[in-house]
């Protein structure tokens, strides 16, 4: 199935400032058929990109003072296939761990696994170890944690989620990060596109966040706010946590004054020329996004 994924967000800032983009697609797990993922600006400004410590595909630029709308619009082909369940996936020993895979069991800024161990070995100790461990940390966490918009802040951590009982998904996927490692899971905060595919509709398109935990020698993909496998992700970037991942981060003062994210299966009768024609290139302008009906 062909997926179409972008967005256009436009930011004022009041003055010259640097800003750090983590909103292109996954460079070794994503790879577009139409568009290529980049960001554009309007007014156009140089964009560069690195790839960063996790693999992620950093686009860096200086906005001027004003307004400044960021554009990425493109198409991916997948299979179509829900996120996979392995439930004989094995957690391995600490010690047989591969050294790439240790920074993920350790405390970071917003998982803090080493406060949150008491509780999770009180709520998780006797539950199977491997993939039966993990679903038990996903099942807790999407009954635990109310979703609402109104509930997140950038400060936001998994032991105030924990505490409070409610967040938004980034707060799921920290609480879930942070439980897993303080089982001694390493586990990976991801995000990225999310359409819905097969699923009743879920709102207003937004990026969402999910996690990865490495069981029997690989990483496997959960995701404690839906907490059911899904079709379509569209993975971004990967990190210790968000801290490592912030989709804008800026040198400088700026709003956010419009937002707007699409992710959505193209209808098969498109052929080629037609599903090209649909992705915006840079300094094309604006176009509609797919429009849903609730």
């Amino acid at each position: 199935m062909l997926i179409r994924a972008g967005f256009e967000i436009t930011i004022n800032s009041v003055a010259e400032m640097p800003l750090l983009c983590a909103l292109s697609p996954h460079p070794e797990e994503v790879r577009p058929v139409f568009g290529d993922g980049a960001i554009s600006v309007a007014p156009q400004a140089p964009i560069s990109s690195y790839i960063d410590l996790f693999e992620n595909r950093i686009s860096r630029l200086t906005a001027p003072a004003g307004p400044l709308t960021l554009i990425s619009d493109f198409v991916v082909d997948d299979d179509g296939a829900a996120d996979p369940v392995d439930w004989n996936a094995r957690q391995h020993p600490v010690a047989d761990l591969p050294d790439d895979v240790l920074v993920f069991l350790i405390p970071s800024r917003y998982c803090e696994s080493d406060t949150l161990t008491p509780d999770a070995w009180a709520l998780f100790g006797q539950t199977p170890e491997g993939w039966g461990r993990v679903q038990a940390i996903c099942d807790f966490v999407h009954n635990h944690i109310t979703f609402g918009y109104q509930h997140g802040r950038p400060t936001k951590s998994a032991l105030d989620a924990f505490r409070e009982g409610n967040g938004v998904c980034r707060d799921f996927a920290h609480l879930a990060v942070a439980f897993c490692r303080a089982m001694n899971i390493p586990a990976r905060y991801a995000s990225g596109y999310l359409p819905d595919i097969a699923v009743p509709y879920t709102g207003p398109m937004d990026f969402s966040a999910w996690f990865e935990v490495w069981l029997g020698g690989r990483w496997h993909t959960f995701d404690a706010r839906f907490n059911t496998p899904r079709i379509g992700r569209i993975l971004m970037v990967r990190g210790r946590d968000a801290a490592d991942v912030a989709m804008i981060m800026s040198f400088g003062q700026h709003n956010i004054e419009s937002f707007e994210v699409w992710a959505d299966e193209l209808p098969a009768t498109l052929d080629h020329d037609a599903v090209a024609a649909l992705v915006r290139t840079p300094g094309a302008g604006r176009l509609p996004a797919p429009a849903h009906s609730a």
